[in-house]
């Protein structure tokens, strides 16, 4: 197996998390914060998107899913364009609220689907490509890759468990 077939399997690991947590999803729970400090499954879901988004469509020359499919318009959040939760306060992050689960899933969809096409078209040798130089070392699109994959999968873990939870306190 190529390193790029396991990296899109792990891709393909995290939209079966989502899907399974998202799924189904009233609005209201989607939207339920466990404590006023936690962030709910929107979010969650939201933000392991938009970074997955931002960071292959940037290491991909590549525009954003998320404005250039019309994601942003769709969801209306009011966010600045390039906003990805990063950094959010959790203020900040109860302002992110989704309407439905179908919403959520078809932008996480639209994002996975440009993710794969992407990984199609890479070599192995691809994957040491530098694609950011700001860090000590540079980083390679491997390691971008591997860093988002472990980002997403923390993420889905947590929505996974907030979903649980705001399930057994009905």
């Amino acid at each position: 197996m190529k390193g790029t077939e396991v990296i899109a399997d792990g891709f393909g690991r995290i939209r079966e998390v989502v899907h399974e947590t998202v799924g189904g999803l009233s609005a209201d729970r989607l939207n339920a914060r466990i404590d006023p400090a936690a962030n709910s499954v929107a979010w969650l879901v939201w933000h392991l998107t938009r970074v997955q988004d931002d960071h292959v469509a940037d290491a991909a020359g590549l525009g954003q899913v998320w404005t250039a499919g019309g994601w942003e318009e769709r969801f209306g959040l009011g966010l600045p364009a390039g906003a990805t939760g990063y950094g959010q306060t959790a203020r900040q992050a109860g302002t992110v609220r989704v309407d439905s689960s179908e919403l959520l899933l078809g932008y996480f969809d639209a994002v996975h689907a440009q993710t794969l096409d992407f990984l199609r078209g890479l070599a192995a040798a691809d994957l040491d490509r530098v694609v950011d130089e700001r860090w000590d070392p540079p980083v390679t699109l491997g390691a971008r890759l591997v860093s988002v994959l472990a980002d997403d999968l923390q993420h889905a873990g947590q929505a996974a468990y907030a979903r649980g939870v705001i399930e057994r306190l009905g």
